[in-house]
């Protein structure tokens, strides 16, 4: 396995790969690997010779410092399950000044409205930093693939429109959420929960089970207040947003058109861990 901190390292190891003809994957991460990220870097890995997983957590996707300063980190035991996974990772691991220089700001973006709802509503500036920091990274890796899970739905879409407007040559693939056990989403951000919220953690899917069973015959309107009901009566997770949007558009869902494809989003608070999850209705 190499690992490079330095962009003109990575650059001059890559470009030789690519002298072989060689497909290179990239996958994304802010560290703190867990299963979830290991099944997209084995996807990555069964369409490209060679995957680059970057390791970075970027400062100007958090509209909170206390999220940000909080955010865990493992690097060493980030490289040791890469390595468990195959010889053919590159892992790069730059600095903020190696990515951002002596400016750490967002480009501003147009993502037609894809940006303006859940997440985008609650989280100011958020998908700007994403954005600016998955632009960066493919255009510093150019790879032939890039690999995003769906657990971050809203954020692949997004993802999605930014290589369409800005027309880079690059192929967005999107990976199924992996989840624990008890079904939670696997995140990094499940290291901070006590073993009990953890367990609790598992209403969150549930909840999203029921919401897809209902979906047959209940309108959006009364499934979302039927969400809200039981988060009320929940002591241990706090509800943030819970909506049906359109898969596409992300706009929420009026009046089902058959020919459209919903999905549940939500956010949920755990003390003060966020977390989010996603599930297809139809």
């Amino acid at each position: 396995m190499h690992i490079f901190e330095q962009k003109k390292e990575l650059d001059s190891f890559l470009q030789e790969e690519r002298n072989k003809n060689h497909a290179i994957g990239l996958v994304p991460t802010m560290g703190a690997l867990h299963q979830g990220h290991l099944s997209l870097v084995k996807t990555a890995l069964t369409e490209n010779d060679l995957v680059v997983v970057s390791i970075f957590v970027n400062p100007t996707q958090f509209d909170k410092k206390d999220d940000l300063e909080k955010y865990p980190k493992n690097l060493e035991q980030d490289f040791n399950l890469l390595k468990s996974v195959s010889k053919h990772i590159v892992v790069f691991t730059p600095s903020t000044d190696e990515i951002y220089g002596n400016s750490i700001k967002s480009q501003a973006y147009q993502f037609d409205g894809l940006d303006k709802v859940m997440e985008g509503e609650f989280r100011e500036g958020h998908f700007d930093g994403v954005g600016t920091i998955v632009e960066l990274f493919l255009k510093t890796v150019s790879p032939d693939r890039a690999y995003f899970g769906e657990k971050d739905f809203q954020q692949l879409q997004i993802i999605r429109k930014m290589v369409e407007s800005k027309k880079l040559p690059y192929h967005i693939i999107g990976c199924p959420i992996e989840r624990e056990s008890n079904g939670l989403a696997m995140s990094s951000r499940n290291e901070r929960l006590s073993k009990k919220t953890r367990e609790e953690a598992s209403f969150i899917y549930n909840t999203l089970l029921t919401a897809k069973t209902k979906f047959g015959t209940e309108s959006a309107y009364h499934i979302t207040e039927w969400v809200k009901s039981q988060f009320e009566q929940n002591t241990f997770l706090k509800l943030e947003y819970f909506e049906i949007a359109d898969e596409d558009t992300l706009t929420p869902m009026l009046k089902k058109q058959v020919d459209r494809k919903y999905r549940a989003f939500i956010a949920v608070y755990a003390n003060d861990v966020r977390l989010i999850d996603n599930l297809r209705l139809n």
